[in-house]
């Protein structure tokens, strides 16, 4: 008998590869595949969940943007889809000023005036050098990839509030660019999820600490009698931002 599959997306100008050093580990060992397609930007993200569809329902999520489309095509059908992993959930409905909205705008600007580079002076630690990996491989399209993702409309409240399949939302509680309080406002907006958290410094040291507590919740809202809707993964967190 085949695994379930997770078809997780990346966030604005990230890509599978950290994708795969999230999740992969963690949801192998709860029995499950990943599939992380190598899409890039909001249309391509949609025709990789078409694409993945088989007739068997799927786990759909990602992070940040890429946890917004997959939501967004889990409304849209939800007779394929087994449950959703959200990571680093960025807004809800329009992006309306959010943080992640304003940093991918603004870098979009840097990067078609002065490049990549210059976008990224001042973006030191894990989160500087996996934008140095990430961002060359878009190319060209850089900088219209972030501004697409700058406008992309993520589900509203009442959208969520009709997604009945589990959900399990992943934050860190010092992220100002993924607030943790959208993170909540989703959970309290969904009727079957829960919330696991971790921090910036623990994803810096250990890349699978957010796909962990995202695993762990997506668990925690399957399970028949759901435990605390919000409470702190201890495996997550351990001994620093993506834009969106």
């Amino acid at each position: 008998m085949r695994q379930p599959r997770a078809v997780l997306l990346p966030g604005t100008a990230s890509d599978e590869v950290f994708v795969s050093s999230a999740f992969a580990r963690p949801l192998a060992e709860a029995g499950f595949t990943l599939v992380a397609p190598a899409s890039r930007g909001v249309r391509e993200h949609f025709e990789a969940l078409d694409t993945a569809w088989d007739g068997t329902p799927l786990i759909v999520g990602g992070v940040s943007l890429g946890a917004h489309v997959a939501a967004t095509w889990a409304v849209r059908h939800p007779e394929r889809c087994a449950g959703v992993l959200v990571a680093l959930p960025a807004w809800h409905g329009p992006a309306d000023g959010a943080p992640a909205a304003l940093a991918a705008s603004a870098s979009a600007s840097v990067v078609e005036s002065a490049g990549v580079e210059a976008a990224l002076d001042g973006v030191d630690g894990w989160l500087g050098a996996e934008l140095r990996r990430a961002w060359p491989r878009y190319g060209t399209r850089l900088a219209a990839v972030l501004r697409e993702a700058a406008g992309t409309t993520s589900p509203t409240l009442a959208e969520l509030g009709g997604l009945t399949a589990p959900v399990g939302v992943a934050a860190c509680t010092d992220d100002p660019v993924h607030p943790l309080e959208v993170a909540r406002t989703w959970v309290g907006a969904l009727p079957r999820a829960a919330l696991r958290t971790t921090t910036l410094a623990a994803l810096g040291a250990d890349r699978e600490s957010l796909g962990r507590a995202a695993l762990a919740a997506y668990l925690d809202a399957s399970a028949p009698a759901p435990r605390s809707s919000e409470s702190v993964s201890r495996s997550a967190v351990a001994p620093g931002q993506l834009s969106c």
